[in-house]
């Protein structure tokens, strides 16, 4: 019954059809009442009619039936037959159909239609009259009580899709910033392995170039960084690839705290890097996130350190947890860029930079850059400590 309603809410012509039909069928009963039964039953075939369009085109349906109505008396004065016509019930049917539909103004006005005809059919057939005019008022009345009622529960209904719509709409742009979000940060991850790693590969080939006949002990052993960085990036590259296909637990998540800085500081020095490492403070109970971004932020750093400060490069890092914030800072030697073998600095045309600020950015902290007085290069960093994620 249910599903029967639902379709009839979709279709209002059939309804409204229907509804007609049954007007009809009392004016045809009712012919019998009438003394001019040709004039009354051409009237009364005519008067149901825009029942059935009153909700596709309700003013000029409404017109119509009002001009139906002042009709009716005319003929019935003319023909003087006082017989009265059901079908008029269908001018309750359209004040409420305008009260609900349209709107009060529109059903004011044809309330003043209804007294302009009400008023005629008294001047000229005396009717209504007495309880008949009683009975005619109530009707009208309860009509529009009805419809403001159900206008009421209309409104309420369209209001509560239009919530509906904007919920949905709201749920959908999240759902499409979450995954834009999740997008930029696996490409975060991706630049910060493969950049990481290839910057350590080519400055260690071409050491390995210069190397290879007058010291095949350094170049053996730059061979040996470059494996050993290669199968390092094809590790994490598959552990960043497999963050695509499961959403891995929290215990899943590597916790790169100061064993992860340590090994990296250990895999920099076998590059040639010089590094002195200064860790401070519960680095290994801090929330993941922060974890990883310290670890970016130093990889990165010596990465362009290795890349930049020259044939001999030093750095120091210094890492240390405070009460609401980890600083990092890593200081490099400054000096000649590494040279290709045509004697031209090798520049980096990746992100490195851009990487961390973005990075940075999204983990709330700071991010300072620039070359000291000396010419050494500083990187400054705070990311501020998540409370609620430490163990």
């Amino acid at each position: 019954m249910r599903r029967f309603s639902l379709w009839l809410r979709g279709r209002p012509l059939v309804a409204d059809s229907a509804l007609a039909m049954a007007l009809l069928l009392l004016e045809v009963l009712g012919v019998a009442n009438s003394d001019h039964k040709l004039a009354y039953l051409g009237i009364g075939v005519l008067l149901p009619g825009p029942v059935a369009f009153r909700r596709l085109y309700p003013r000029a349906m409404a017109a119509a039936m009002l001009a139906l109505s002042i009709t009716s008396t005319v003929v019935g004065y003319l023909a003087e037959d006082k017989a009265d016509h059901i079908a008029l019930f269908g001018l309750g049917i359209m004040l409420y159909t305008l009260v609900a539909y349209v709107g009060r103004r529109e059903g004011l006005w044809f309330a003043a239609g209804l007294a302009v005809d009400s008023s005629f059919s008294f001047l000229l057939l005396h009717k209504p009259a007495g309880s008949d005019a009683i009975f005619t008022a109530m009707f009208f009345l309860l009509c529009w009580t009805l419809a403001e009622f159900i206008g009421a529960r209309h409104a309420y209904d369209t209001e509560v899709a239009a919530r509906l719509a904007v919920a949905d709409y709201d749920r959908e742009r999240r759902a499409h910033d979450a995954v834009s979000f999740e997008r930029t940060r696996i490409a975060r991850e991706l630049h910060d392995v493969v950049a990481h790693a290839v910057s350590v590969i080519i400055v260690q080939a071409d050491g390995a170039r210069y190397a290879l006949r007058r010291d095949p002990d350094a170049a053996e052993q730059a061979l040996t960084t470059i494996a050993s960085t290669g199968r390092e990036a094809l590790r994490e590259l598959r552990r960043t690839v497999a963050l695509l296909r499961i959403e891995p637990a929290l215990e899943q998540v590597p916790q790169h705290g100061t064993a992860g800085i340590a090994k990296l500081v250990e895999m920099m020095r076998g590059t040639g890097l010089a590094v002195e490492l200064e860790l401070t403070g519960e680095l290994d109970t801090i929330s993941p996130e922060v974890s990883l971004g310290v670890h970016r932020i130093v990889q990165e750093s010596l990465t362009n350190t290795l890349r930049h400060a020259g044939p001999h490069p030093k750095a120091w890092v210094r890492v240390l947890r405070r009460e609401t914030d980890v600083l990092i800072e890593v200081t490099d030697s400054g000096g000649i860029p590494v040279q290709d073998p045509n004697g031209n600095a090798i520049k980096g045309g990746g992100m490195g930079l851009a990487g961390m600020r973005e990075r940075i950015a999204v983990l709330g902290g700071t991010l300072e850059t620039g070359r000291a007085p000396d010419g050494a290069w500083r990187v400054c960093a705070t990311i501020p400590l998540d409370i609620s994620d430490e163990t």
